[in-house]
């Protein structure tokens, strides 16, 4: 079973960097959608990226585009997300998914957190103000 670990979390203050990454245990380039998502307490689990490893459309939420970027090393079986000029509403714990169905990375259903079959563990972001 395919297992995804995510690291790169941390505190920063407004305005700060964090790179997060998601490292899968099985070649990424057999054509994944992988989904970055956070939730906070109390909140319903927000889908923030998406990207489709075998190539395509990056789908952002509204409030981190210009912001944050996601991007894959092959060579590393990975998935970054860099976030920059964070801000406190970016405060989550941010998670990564796995999804087999290209038809997830659509603009209809990236955001679906019912299509993703695997999770990372989540690693938590907090920004200062």
């Amino acid at each position: 079973e395919v297992q995804l670990v995510e690291s790169g979390g941390g505190s920063v203050a407004t305005g700060g960097s964090l790179k997060l990454s998601c490292v899968f245990t099985e070649d990424i380039q057999r054509g994944k959608c992988i989904g970055w998502f956070r939730q906070t307490p109390g909140k319903q689990r927000e889908g923030v990226a998406s990207i489709w490893t075998g190539g395509g459309t990056i789908y952002y939420a509204n409030s981190v585009k210009g912001r944050f970027t996601c991007s894959q090393d092959n060579a590393k079986n990975a998935i970054y997300l860099q976030m920059n000029d964070l801000q406190p509403e970016d405060t989550a714990m941010y998670y990564c998914a796995a999804s087999y169905h290209w038809s997830t990375c659509t603009i209809s259903y990236w955001t679906d957190e019912g299509r993703y079959a695997t999770w990372g563990q989540g690693t938590q972001v907090t920004v200062s103000s």
